[in-house]
């Protein structure tokens, strides 16, 4: 029985799943998304968020730590760099899994697993403000009754017959004062 061994092997060695994690983590710190399986993706999620948890504490042990991890220097220093200032203050949840559909060949579930700081696109649909939400009944909505549509069409009526009675009032005041 396997209960309680969450852990996916992904069809692999060790020496081969250790390697293949720490090449696909070293891609997606350097390029901040990457497109892999779904399966592949789920295990990159639990192999790269520690590491990520462990570059907010910049010290030499953690260097190391991380290093031993994903064995890249360019990688490391780019984690520390860059990704650590824009994670500082997220609690958790760093990376963010897209699903695109399945692969022509095979059928496999294919997505995209990016950094969250990094979507230009998310991070500016949040900063524009919030969407206006509108409620809807499920009573739809209110039609125009007649009486309500005659009532707007004599109000309409009257104020501008209102308006003709002040024009021509002025136009008269303007001929008595041509006449005198």
């Amino acid at each position: 029985m396997r209960h309680r061994k969450k852990f996916n092997h992904l069809s692999r060695t060790s020496a081969h799943r250790k390697a293949m994690l720490s090449n696909m983590a070293s891609s997606l710190i350097i390029h901040k998304r990457i497109k892999t399986t779904l399966a592949k993706a789920k295990a990159l999620r639990m192999y790269v968020e520690p590491l990520i948890n462990k570059s907010k504490t910049d010290s030499t042990h953690s260097r190391r730590i991380v290093f031993s991890y994903l064995q890249n220097k360019e990688a490391v220093s780019e984690l520390f760099r860059e990704v650590s200032e824009k994670v500082a203050n997220r609690p958790g949840g760093y990376t963010r899994i897209l699903k695109l559909g399945n692969r022509q060949g095979d059928a496999a579930e294919i997505c995209y697993i990016e950094l969250v700081d990094y979507n230009e696109n998310m991070l500016s649909e949040k900063a524009g403000g919030e969407k206006k939400h509108t409620r809807r009944s499920r009573r739809g909505s209110k039609k125009p009754t007649t009486q309500a549509v005659a009532s707007s069409t004599a109000e309409t009526a009257e104020s501008s017959a209102s308006e003709d009675i002040q024009e021509s009032k002025a136009s008269d005041a303007g001929v008595e004062k041509e006449e005198e």
